[in-house]
């Protein structure tokens, strides 16, 4: 068997293994071994080649391991003490952050999920997290919207369908964006909207309330909210105190070309600069070609800073963005803001490939429909399927699990090609597969009546399938401490995923269906326990456990 604990000699003699014999090694092992004496923990002591092992009384394992996950519930592995001396804080996380009237492309789907998970795992661990949906909700394309909208729009598809509605006048508009006449109507029409002129500032708001509403009904199938929708618009004027504040800092220079630039070199040579301010005055969007901080942002980061006072704030974006992020943290340093350091960007890869049956994905609600129903294709197809109460929410609860596990199995920052048959495959390293182990332990439970802990007699657990699923088990609350360090959900889902392997392997050689009543209670609650904390880890990754499948 694999002993639980494994101890190296060379790392505890004099003079390390460089001057030692591997059989030298072997002999102190043996010696060492023979001195050393078993109690009511450790069970068996064995030497090794060069190591010492040890084995723990497998009755105290499993006794422990139990009554941890049964006392413990949901909170099992955040209550270790790993996280004993981890303060509790207050973060605030932006993600997700759409532009209305644009494609929500794929990038938005990464940033939405993996926000979602980091600030799962945040309020899991007891911190405070504020989620902010920051829109793009503002600016010269606004102009044309409105324009667009005098011309093509209606009011009936505004309100049934906002997102697609202005999209496709977006579209339309922009095919005569060049006209001169557009360009000038454009103009006046966001030159209304900045001055803030009634009739014009409605109009921008019908598009906003109406996005946000429709949003809001998206991201509640994604199992995903929001407790602030901020936006490039509730900065207009902080802009303005900003771009003062960097004058008054001597921070803003001017070019020859009469562009407004903050000098970050080292050298204050120019060398690196971050353009803020076009020539003509205009403060600038970020534009992915060029390193342009607007003014905006620094705005946003400062508000926050004053009404939320947090302990850290975290960007999620897509990883072309990390010079911005860069940008934006060294010159809120400049302006005298030490809490710049505490701001983190978390970047993610690209997804390559991700089509629907309609072509590119434009809107979430594409991904979201496309993955229902190929799901409930390939489960009324498989014969297993029995005719389930509520087939389409269980496929849709499937598929998101599907699309979660396949984008976090990696490291954030690699790209992925992405594929829907490897995504939905059954068997194999994928949320079908994790939601079916789920499901059939619950229905086990269902089966068998719920164990009780009280009388286990846990004599019963000693087979070797029964303790490689309890060693895992133990070993939860390491999973979460290390995704915790680093914020990567990888961690948490190998850890699942063998958990689901372990599982299905103890599922099979120890049937709880005609044991002696004794040996059933124990091996029920044996795997109540591990899809106790399946569910748990599954929730945390942003995935619905299903009952049933």
């Amino acid at each position: 068997h694999v002993a639980d604990f494994q101890l190296s000699i060379a790392s505890v003699i004099e003079n390390g293994s460089s001057g030692c014999l591997a059989q030298d090694l072997h002999l102190q092992a043996q010696q060492l071994a023979e001195r050393l004496k078993c109690d009511s923990v450790v069970s068996e002591i064995s030497a090794g080649p060069g190591t010492v092992n040890f084995t723990i009384n497998r009755e105290l394992l499993a006794k422990t391991v139990l009554q941890q996950v049964w006392k413990d519930g949901s909170e099992y592995g955040v209550k270790s003490e790993l996280f004993s001396a981890v303060p509790r804080q207050k973060a605030v996380i932006e993600f997700s952050s759409p532009n209305i009237a644009k494609k929500f492309h794929i990038g938005h789907l990464r940033s939405t999920i993996v926000g979602n998970f980091i600030a799962n795992l945040k309020v899991a661990l007891g911190h405070e997290v504020v989620r902010i949906n920051y829109l793009g909700d503002w600016g010269m394309q606004f102009g044309l919207l409105g324009v667009g909208f005098q011309s093509f729009g209606n009011q009936e598809k505004l309100k049934s369908s906002p997102l697609q509605h202005l999209f496709e006048v977006y579209v339309q508009i922009n095919k005569v964006a060049e006209d001169e006449n557009t360009k000038k109507l454009a103009k006046d029409f966001f030159r209304k909207l900045e001055e803030h002129d009634e009739q014009t500032l409605s109009i921008w708001k019908q598009f906003r309330d109406l996005s946000i509403e429709e949003y809001i009904r998206i991201y509640k199938r994604l199992g995903v909210h929001f407790d602030e929708y901020s936006g490039e618009s509730f900065y207009q004027e902080k802009a303005q105190e900003v771009l003062k504040m960097l004058e008054d800092k001597g921070l803003l220079q001017k070019t020859v070309k009469g562009t407004g630039v903050v000098d970050l070199s080292e050298k204050k040579d120019l060398s690196t600069v971050s353009t803020v301010m076009r020539s003509d005055g205009t403060s600038l969007y970020i534009t992915r070609q060029f390193l342009i901080i607007s003014f905006r942002d620094l705005a946003a980061a400062i508000d926050r800073m004053n009404k939320h006072s947090w302990d850290t704030m975290i960007y999620v974006t897509d990883k072309s963005q990390s010079n911005h992020f860069q940008h934006l943290f060294q010159i809120l340093k400049l302006m005298g803001y030490d809490w710049a350091e505490r701001c983190q960007h978390v970047s993610f890869g690209l997804i390559q490939g991700m089509k629907t049956r309609r072509g590119e994905v434009i809107f979430l609600e594409d991904v979201l429909n496309e993955v229902r129903s190929r799901m409930l294709q390939n489960m009324t197809s498989t014969k297993t399927t029995k005719a389930l109460q509520d087939a389409v929410e269980t496929a849709e609860k499937v598929g998101l699990a599907a699309l979660i596990i396949q984008d976090f199995r990696g490291l954030l920052s690699s790209d992925y090609q992405f594929s829907w048959d490897r995504a939905l495959q059954s068997r194999g390293d994928t949320g079908v597969f994790l939601q079916y182990t789920h499901a059939r332990l619950h229905s086990l439970e269902q089966m068998h009546g719920n164990a009780e802990l009280t009388d286990v007699n846990v004599a019963w657990l000693l087979e070797p399938d029964a303790i490689s699923v309890l060693q895992h088990l133990l070993r939860y609350d390491e999973v979460l401490y290390r995704s915790s360090q680093d914020l990567q959900p990888k961690h948490i889902v190998s850890y699942l995923l063998t958990l689901s392997h372990l599982a299905a392997v103890a599922h099979k050689t120890l049937p709880v269906k005609g044991s002696a009543p004794d040996v059933a209670q124990a091996r029920l609650c044996l795997f109540h326990a591990a899809r106790s904390v399946l569910a748990n880890g599954m929730k945390l990754l942003g995935i619905t456990p299903v009952t049933q499948m």
